[in-house]
């Protein structure tokens, strides 16, 4: 990597003198990657002491080049990482020390959220949904605000809908692992409906506790973009939308 890594800088600079341009090198989800495999050598080359020019510059010999190479303090690497995954929990104590950590909460002051869904803000409805996740779960498992950027010129309603299906409760469905009822506390009985089950339903068999499954309640995921027999008359996903932005406990 080290190699391809140095020729990328030579080849956009025009020459070997690149140590003045800045350049930014992003690596999406770090923290799920081998930090060893990813830098290799550059793990002690990119700090701040040992770049070239530095009071402490050191140098290394590429594997396969053979070439001196060191690391200029031009360069600028970003690690991005989605701290409700586990695998930050195993994050390499050496990338800990070499790199800053900035939490990126959700932006709900972005002027792309600053428009109506129905009868409420993009952002509004984000920063309710975000409230509850919190007390349900914590502020890492918070939904971030890309789901609710969208073109300017798509309809938000049908743009919002769409990301719901695609993105939000699929989300909501990992977060909860298919537990229902708590989705439906995010997303209210507008999202989340309960199954009429009146009839027996299981075989004859003699087992304790069997009454009481059948009082277990069954969840169902009411789309709108199907409609179908689930769906409570005259309920519209704008009107859904009404009931998760209502507080009711």
């Amino acid at each position: 990597m080290s190699y391809l890594f140095k020729n990328g800088l030579e080849k956009h600079s025009g020459g070997s003198d690149f140590g003045q341009k800045p350049f930014v090198l992003i690596i999406d989800e770090i923290n799920r990657g081998n930090v060893s495999q990813i830098f290799g050598e550059l793990i002690t080359l990119i700090e701040q002491d040992k770049r070239k020019g530095a009071s402490e510059s050191i140098q290394i010999i590429l594997p396969y080049s053979k070439e001196a190479f060191s690391v200029p303090k031009s360069l600028y690497i970003i690690g991005t990482m989605n701290t409700a995954d586990r695998s930050v929990e195993a994050l390499d104590t050496a990338l800990r020390r070499r790199f800053t950590f900035e939490e990126m909460p959700p932006r709900y002051d972005l002027k792309e959220l600053n428009r109506m869904a129905g009868n409420h803000l993009l952002k509004d409805i984000l920063q309710r949904i975000n409230i509850r996740l919190e007390k349900l779960l914590d502020k890492d498992h918070m939904i971030g605000h890309s789901y609710f950027m969208f073109p300017q010129d798509n309809d938000t309603i049908s743009a919002l809908m769409e990301s719901f299906y695609k993105n939000i409760i699929p989300l909501l469905q990992e977060y909860f692992f298919g537990d229902y009822g708590k989705i439906g506390l995010v997303l209210g009985n507008g999202f989340v409906n309960i199954k009429d089950q009146k009839e027996k339903i299981f075989c004859a068999f003699d087992y304790d506790g069997a009454d009481m499954l059948l009082e277990k309640p069954v969840y169902t995921i009411v789309d709108y973009r199907k409609p179908s027999s689930n769906l409570t008359d005259g309920m519209t996903f704008s009107l859904a939308i009404d009931t998760l932005m209502d507080n009711r406990i």
